[in-house]
């Protein structure tokens, strides 16, 4: 399984040194001591309303919001994104997940052909820091920007000022970047791709989400994948895990996200809440075999029929405990971040239970 230690982790220079640790602490538990995210993605109640969680082909449990929840705890994921209004409703009974709040947000009613995409931040970040007071496990913030709208600029200054304060609170940001709009032809296409990549990173951003890429001439989409991990520099690409799909076909494609593509991660949501809650964590766990641990496809397939099981850190060893350990206050130093982040490790251990 790749690990990482606290010393490898790189602290963004807007890191306050008083947040220094709570950040590194947060990363840590991110990404399970890996480096890498395993992001399950539960903002759609919002983004698509009803129709990712009631319908044909949905098992009946998605309809019941607690289902998110009961996969977040069982499963093994790095964080569970939603927004604060979710989180805060059912976080008291799930305290062991780690929790990235999605700042903005915006229903699919209003179509491209009506207006540019605009999702607008719905609370400010002391409402987050208050909950984090109050004992919710929050780790870090999700925010969307549509590349291409005519609304870019706003989301842009929005989502650079809400990345300065998190960081100085010792919060991660995740960035969900799609080019959508009327200027945008393709939303796919793989230069616009590994632009959101490099907004990402200029932005200041610790990960961000994508879309694939898709294919073209000579090039398949991992390979497109790619140069966006290239352009994203010290920023974690992760990519979305789309609508609901065969199991094995986005196994198979997560795989070569990561070791093709250069991805640090993944973030799934439909393709994961969508089914019953037995076989959702299953494919959790799944995931997170190729994510966290390495696991080539067909052991991951093995994991999501039930014949091997895999299991992560719950979380990652904090600063206190490492203190506690060595029975002192000291010894914190500069940290590091492995560049990059999937191309570190050996993708060598097969099997086995974690």
């Amino acid at each position: 399984m790749p690990t990482i230690t606290r010393d490898q982790v790189k602290v963004p220079a807007d890191v306050m040194p008083e947040a220094r640790e709570t950040y590194i602490d947060n990363y840590m538990k991110a990404t399970r001591g890996t480096g890498r995210l395993m992001l399950f993605a539960c903002d759609q109640k919002v983004e698509h309303l009803n129709k990712d969680f009631y319908g044909e082909g949905i098992d009946i449990s998605d309809a019941e919001p607690e289902h998110l929840f009961e996969i977040g705890s069982q499963g093994t994921i790095g964080v569970l994104a939603g927004q604060r209004g979710l989180v805060a409703q059912y976080a008291p009974d799930y305290p062991e997940i780690n929790y990235l709040i999605k700042m903005n947000s915006k229903t699919n009613l209003v179509k491209g052909s009506q207006d540019d995409p605009y999702s607008p931040q719905l609370y400010d970040l002391e409402a987050v820091l208050a909950m984090r007071e109050a004992g919710v496990n929050i780790v870090g913030l999700g925010y969307t920007i549509y590349l291409g709208s005519e609304y870019e600029s706003t989301m842009m200054a929005e989502a650079g000022e809400l990345i300065a304060e998190a960081h100085a609170a010792g919060l991660l940001v995740v960035l969900w970047i799609y080019p959508r709009g009327k200027a945008v032809t393709d939303e796919k296409d793989p230069d616009l791709i590994a632009g959101a990549a490099g907004v990402a990173l200029c932005l200041g951003a610790d990960f961000v989400k994508v879309n694939p890429p898709h294919e073209v001439e000579g090039q398949t989409s991992a390979e497109g994948l790619a140069i966006a991990s290239k352009a994203a520099g010290r920023t974690g690409l992760v990519c979305a895990g789309g609508s609901k799909a065969d199991a094995n076909v986005f196994l198979t494609e997560l795989h070569n996200q990561i070791h093709i593509g250069g991805a640090c991660g993944n973030a799934t949501g439909r393709n994961i809440h969508m089914r019953s809650t037995e076989e959702a964590i299953r494919l959790c766990n799944a995931i997170s075999a190729i994510t966290l641990g390495d696991w080539s496809v067909e052991d991951a397939e093995a994991v999501f029929r039930g014949e091997k099981e895999f299991r992560a850190l719950r979380g990652a060893i904090t600063l206190r405990a490492v203190l506690a350990a060595q029975g002192n206050l000291k010894g914190q130093g500069m940290a590091r971040r492995p560049m990059p982040c999937p191309f570190q490790f050996s993708s060598a251990h097969q099997g086995g239970v974690r």
